[in-house]
């Protein structure tokens, strides 16, 4: 049997004894749980893809996982001990400490649950990179965390930043780029248009509304929700693979201001309570509700995946680091917040040069940047771009940053946020 992940084909047979089986099995748990760069296969997977593993075979993949990073994969200036500082991100941090930074994972020891509900890091506390047997792995300076996911943290003196004032976690990028992001609807899949409640009419049949203007609307079921955002369906968006471009797999959503509900019904009257341009018939409505800003360390997907740039935030041709982009793949394809992926350049067809016979080649794909994903549904998903070499644009190519096609890159500039490191002598 073979399985592919991040580009890497690994091979488990049959019949080889019950031991290499087991062996082969927790390698693979340990791969999943760190978000490995290669999966090694072992065994059939279940209906829903997962390994089975057993409880011995977990407890041998944690220790894998603590075992940190080869000494080859820390960045050259890797500091020995790092103070966190306010405006720091563990994207930063890790781009600091990492070649790859989506490695964070191997890097801290953790396994897979602690990836999606880490051990937060705050301002002044003080990170030490432990050396050994040709392996690194970080820590706090006294050895231990604060306090387990989703605790009530109680910090002494020593490790609050006294220059913030605040006591905030940091961040797994900057919250500040993607905050409008989390509450507003930007990009809605096609085939949850129609189930949205939509303006039907307006008092004396008025084109435009605007603030404390009232209005007519279907579709608003749920008595709970009182406050809906308002917006218009504009550009339709289609799969860059769809060279039809007959069934358009999302639309643009303009974003138009707010509006609450006066009074139920099966026709509701709504009022408009700030407008950032009129309102009109045929205007959709959804819920105001935001994202929380779920602190996913950065990490690489469990399984190859591949896709394609949908859009660019606010229309632009083209997209540069900390731009919004829109892709083609989500849930369904395994994609969840913190994935890193990386970004590439489909390489040209052009005409051979150096020979007399008409022949053409196809130039390599190159490697241009990285992006993070921070916000995911069924099909699409929003990401942003946390570092790159040329302009991203719409129809560029996305895939798990350990992919052997993503392997040839040129050199990116270190991204993140960190500030200089605090380095001691050993």
């Amino acid at each position: 049997m073979s399985i592919r992940s991040g580009g890497t084909v690994a091979v488990a047979t049959r019949g080889h004894g019950a031991r290499r089986t087991a062996v082969a099995l927790a390698v693979a748990a340990a791969a999943v749980a760190t978000g490995a760069a290669s999966l090694v296969a072992a065994q059939e997977t279940t209906a829903n893809g997962r390994y089975p593993v057993t409880r011995e075979q977990h407890r041998i993949a944690e220790q894998v996982a603590s075992a940190g990073v080869p000494l080859s994969a820390l960045a050259p200036s890797a500091p020995d001990r790092y103070t966190v500082k306010s405006g720091d991100t563990l994207w930063g941090i890790s781009s600091m400490y990492l070649t790859s930074p989506w490695r964070w994972p191997e890097l801290w020891g953790m396994n897979r649950q602690q990836v999606h509900n880490p051990h937060l890091i705050y301002p002044g506390q003080v990170l030490e990179l432990i050396k050994g047997d040709g392996r690194a792995r970080l820590q706090l300076a006294n050895g231990a965390y604060p306090g387990g996911p989703g605790d009530t943290v109680r910090l002494s003196p020593e490790v609050r930043d006294a220059g913030s004032g605040t006591g905030i976690a940091i961040s797994s990028i900057p919250n500040n780029l993607i905050e409008p992001f989390l509450s507003r609807p930007l990009i809605v899949a096609a085939k949850d248009l129609d189930a949205y409640p939509r303006i039907v009419a307006t008092p004396e049949n008025r084109v435009y509304l605007g603030r404390g203007d009232i209005a007519y609307a279907r579709g608003l079921t749920d008595d709970a929700v009182a406050n809906y955002h308002v917006f218009r369906p504009a550009t339709a968006l289609y799969d860059p693979d769809d060279t039809d471009r007959k069934t358009p797999i999302a639309y643009e959503a303009h974003y138009l201001g707010t509006a609450h509900v006066a009074k139920r019904g099966e026709v509701a009257t709504i009022r408009v309570m700030d407008s950032k341009e009129e309102f009109g018939v045929g205007d959709r409505m959804v819920p105001i509700t935001r994202e929380p800003l779920v602190r996913y360390v950065p990490h690489t997907p469990d399984r190859s995946v591949e896709g394609r740039i949908l859009s660019v935030y606010s229309g632009e041709e083209t997209a540069g680091s900390d731009a919004i982009v829109a892709v083609n793949r989500g849930t369904r394809d395994g994609l969840e917040v913190g994935h890193v992926l990386a970004l590439l350049r489909t390489g040209a067809t052009v005409r051979d040069q150096t020979v007399e016979r008409k022949e053409y080649i196809k130039l390599p794909d190159e490697r241009i940047g990285e992006m993070f994903v921070f916000r995911v549904f069924d099909t699409i998903s929003y990401a942003l771009i946390l570092r790159t070499t040329d302009a991203v644009k719409v129809g560029d190519r996305f895939t798990s940053p350990d992919n052997p096609a993503a392997s040839i890159n040129a050199s990116l500039p270190e991204g993140g946020t960190a500030a200089a490191a605090e380095t001691s002598n050993h």
